[in-house]
Order: C-alpha cells, then sequence, then structure tokens
C-alpha cells in the first residue's frame, strides 16, 4: 500500500517519496522535503521522531556522571585529613594531660611536705601554750579540788590528788600539823569545806618529819596531777588555800630557790606568792597546771618567803599520787 498523504515512507520502502501535493489554488510552491537515506537519522536539527533519540543527549550525559568520583576521591581525602588532625590533637592533649598529673604529683608530694611541717610547727605551738602561765586558767582546774580543811579548832587547807581510792571517793594532802591536835588525842575525823558544802574525812597516815598528812573521802572529787619534775629557781607558780579561813583564794609568785629544811628534813621550796595562816596545806601549782609542793609555813618578819614542801616528798611518802 502506498504511504498515507503527508507522511514520510517507512525504513523498510523503497523508492522517491511522492510529490508534494500542489495547492488547490494559486500560490507559491511548497519547499521540498528533506530526503533521508534507509538507515541515516535525521540531522540535529530536524524535528524528533518516534523512537530515535536526540543525539545531543549522550555528551551532556557522559560529562556529568565524570564528577562523581572527584567528588568521592575529594570527599575521602578530606576526611583523611580531619581524621590526622584529631589524631593529633589528641595525642597533643594525652601528652598534656600526662605533664599534668605529674606535675600535680609533684604539687601533692609539696602540700605533704607543708602539712607535715605544720603538723610539727602546731606540736610545738601547742607545747609551747602549755607552758604559757595564765593565773586565771590555772585556778579555774585547780580550785574545785582545794577545800578548807577543819581539825578540832585549827583550819588550814587539803586538795584532792591522784586517783580515787579503793572505795571511789578523793585522796588528799594537807600538813601535818594542821592535823597534829587531832591526831595526837586519837581523833581520826576532820570536815572539808567549800563555801556552803562540808565533806567528812579521815586522816589515814602522817609524815612529822616533812609535815605532811594523808586524808581519805568517800566524797568524789577530781584529783590534781602532780609534776614529774622538780620546779626551777624563777618559774612561776600559783598557790591556792584558805588564808585565815578565806576559802578559794589564790596568790601568784615565782621560786626563789630550793633549801635545807631548818628542823633538819629534806628540801623545801622557797618562793615569794604572799601566804598567811590557813594557807598551810594548800597546793602550789605551776604554769602546767601540776602541784609542784605543799604550802607550809612563812618566815615570820619578813615578806615574801615563803616554804613549800616538794610534791616529790609526799608522793614518796604516800602512794596515792
Amino acid at each position: 500500500m502506498p504511504a498515507p498523504r503527508g507522511t514520510w515512507p517507512t525504513a523498510g520502502e523503497t523508492g522517491p517519496p511522492p510529490a508534494p501535493p500542489r495547492p488547490a489554488t494559486g500560490g507559491s510552491p511548497a519547499p521540498a522535503p528533506t530526503t533521508w537515506s534507509p538507515g541515516q537519522p535525521p540531522a540535529a536539527s530536524g524535528p524528533a521522531f518516534p523512537g530515535t533519540p536526540y543525539p545531543v543527549d549522550a555528551p551532556a550525559g557522559r560529562q556529568r556522571s565524570g564528577w562523581l568520583p572527584r567528588a568521592a576521591l575529594l570527599l575521602a581525602l578530606l576526611l583523611v585529613l580531619v581524621s590526622g588532625v584529631q589524631a593529633y590533637q589528641i595525642h597533643v592533649l594525652n601528652d598534656r594531660l600526662g605533664d599534668t598529673r605529674s606535675d600535680l604529683a609533684t604539687a601533692q608530694d609539696r602540700d605533704g611536705v607543708r602539712l607535715d611541717g605544720v603538723e610539727q610547727r602546731t606540736e610545738e605551738l601547742e607545747k609551747q601554750a602549755g607552758t604559757v602561765f595564765n593565773p586565771e586558767e590555772i585556778a579555774e582546774t585547780v580550785l574545785r579540788s582545794v577545800f578548807r580543811v577543819r581539825a578540832g579548832t585549827s583550819t588550814g587547807t587539803a586538795f584532792a590528788v591522784g586517783k580515787p581510792n579503793s572505795e571511789g571517793g578523793a585522796n588528799l594532802f594537807t600538813n601535818y600539823h594542821v592535823v597534829e591536835s587531832l591526831w595526837t588525842s586519837g581523833e581520826r575525823q576532820v570536815f572539808l569545806e567549800r563555801t556552803d558544802q562540808r565533806f567528812p574525812a579521815t586522816i589515814v597516815k602522817v609524815d612529822e618529819e616533812n609535815d605532811v598528812a594523808h586524808l581519805r573521802t568517800a566524797a568524789k572529787f577530781t584529783g590534781l596531777v602532780t609534776a614529774a619534775t622538780p620546779v626551777k629557781s624563777g618559774q612561776q607558780i600559783v598557790v591556792v588555800g584558805a588564808p585565815l579561813g578565806l576559802t578559794d583564794s589564790v596568790t601568784t609568785g615565782v621560786v626563789s630557790a630550793f633549801r635545807k629544811a631548818e628542823n633538819g628534813g629534806g628540801d623545801v621550796i622557797q618562793f615569794d606568792a604572799p601566804i598567811n595562816p590557813g594557807n598551810s596545806g594548800g597546793p602550789v601549782i605551776n604554769s602546767a597546771k601540776q602541784v609542784v609542793g605543799i604550802a607550809t609555813a612563812k618566815a615570820r618578819n619578813a615578806e615574801g618567803i615563803g616554804l613549800a614542801v616538794p610534791i616529790k616528798t609526799a608522793c614518796d611518802g604516800f602512794d596515792i599520787c
């Protein structure tokens, strides 16, 4: 069958194309149709035919697909660079961390040395503070253990010392001459007085030569601590007692010297703190709140010359310190 008018022949047809139709009326003749050979594609500028692609699309597609490998390679290089930078930074941070730990350990060692030095200095200051003479603090500690002792018609001073006795009560020291009248008469009971309080006590043992007497009571009092070493000349002291019956009296002074007792007894402590009748048997206290002696007498017709029995003498004669 011949091809319809106005259409192109198919690839299987041969022979020249039919002539274009002429117009029914006069006018310019139609342009000659473009011819082509079987198997030859139409020109690039011609219209597209069904089933025939434009030849210009292929080059454009090849140009776009060439950037993908390049972009992937560039991205890989960038990742490698970033990873390298991060690895370097981590290495630097590790080095700095190691240096910081080393510095910290060194600082801790130095602080430990300094702390040890501070502790030693603190201990030294505490020891020095313990030797500072503070009469008010000494009196506050000592007064609750010191009493006026009434032995018949005589009065003096007594103080609790050492640990509690076997009955749970307190042991006390006083002078023998304070209880002498009762002891020689065979009586043994005395009374400990302080403000409005009164406690019975018993004379247990006496040392006439050193003028010391041991009392015992069932009442519970805090015993004063005795000094392990004797005092030295010039050391400050506090004397507590009941001069003329006035309880809780406190005087201060210094140790003047060690003397031989006039009656041939042991050594005595000479001090310049004022004492009066009634102070006999009272404690002589050092700056560490320890008993160093027992006030026993004062020089007649003189001022500032008091005498005390060393506490070691009393403790050696009575096992109560």
